[in-house]
């Protein structure tokens, strides 16, 4: 995505570097300048990001104003995670996503879905290559990872991945499990809110008299946590149809 936004003329010379030409060390290095934002520069995902929004914006009268918002509320810089309620409202956005986008330079493309329909409607070439030789009616769709979230495309639900480790019967060991997992937006922060609230009552001076209850209520709500990241219910938060997509 980077490298489909130029940069100002006035500020080439902050992406000036050096480099041999041919690849020949035994020349002198020839003084460049990149005319793209680059990968590793701390400015590339903020005037990339500016970008794509511009582009929805400047072209926002062409296309409806649910493919407006989906560029300016559901994109991380390159991703995008969007959920719909039919397939027909899938296809259409599909298309108008890269009709508008395409206007200002961008290919979207390594396109996901759960539904058939929608990835049957997209070309080939612009599908990832999971569901490229999937056939969706007979083959289990593959997990995804979707902003650091894991996705079970067949299932339409999140998975967390909980790994019990070995720590000390401490306060400080209790949290260290608890906070290994990854929940940006808070499914399973019931549980969690339980043995967080457990381990706020540890006093230091109270330690010796209520370590045995509160490793009782930690083993308890330990198992609770486990089976609440097992369950259907987060699948309940999702919608029916949902589009992936990367640049």
């Amino acid at each position: 995505m980077f490298h489909q936004v130029k940069v100002n003329p006035a500020d080439y010379d902050a992406f000036r570097f050096l480099w041999w030409p041919d690849d020949d060390l035994s020349k002198d290095p020839v003084d460049y300048r990149m005319e793209v934002h680059l990968f590793g520069a701390t400015s590339s995902p903020s005037c990339s990001s500016y970008a794509l929004q511009r582009t929805a914006h400047d072209y926002s009268h062409l296309f409806s104003d649910e493919a407006v918002s989906t560029v300016k509320n559901n994109f991380y810089v390159d991703d995008c995670l969007k959920s719909v309620k039919t397939s027909e409202e899938a296809i259409s956005l599909v298309k108008e996503l890269t009709d508008m986008l395409s206007m200002g330079g961008f290919r979207l493309t390594k396109w996901l879905s759960n539904d058939p329909d929608v990835i049957g409607s997209i070309p080939e070439s612009e599908r990832s290559a999971k569901v490229l030789d999937l056939d969706m009616d007979k083959e289990r769709l593959p997990v995804e990872r979707t902003l650091g979230l894991k996705w079970d495309m067949h299932a339409d639900k999140f998975i967390f991945d909980v790994m019990p480790k070995e720590k000390p019967a401490t306060r400080r060991g209790i949290l260290s499990v608890t906070s290994s997992v990854y929940d940006p937006l808070g499914f399973p922060s019931q549980s969690l809110f339980v043995i967080h609230t457990t381990c706020s009552n540890w006093k230091s001076e109270e330690v010796t008299r209520r370590t045995e209850l509160i490793l009782i209520q930690f083993l308890r709500t330990e198992l609770i946590l486990f089976q609440f990241l097992q369950a259907d219910l987060i699948s309940q938060i999702i919608s029916k149809s949902k589009l992936l997509k990367f640049f």
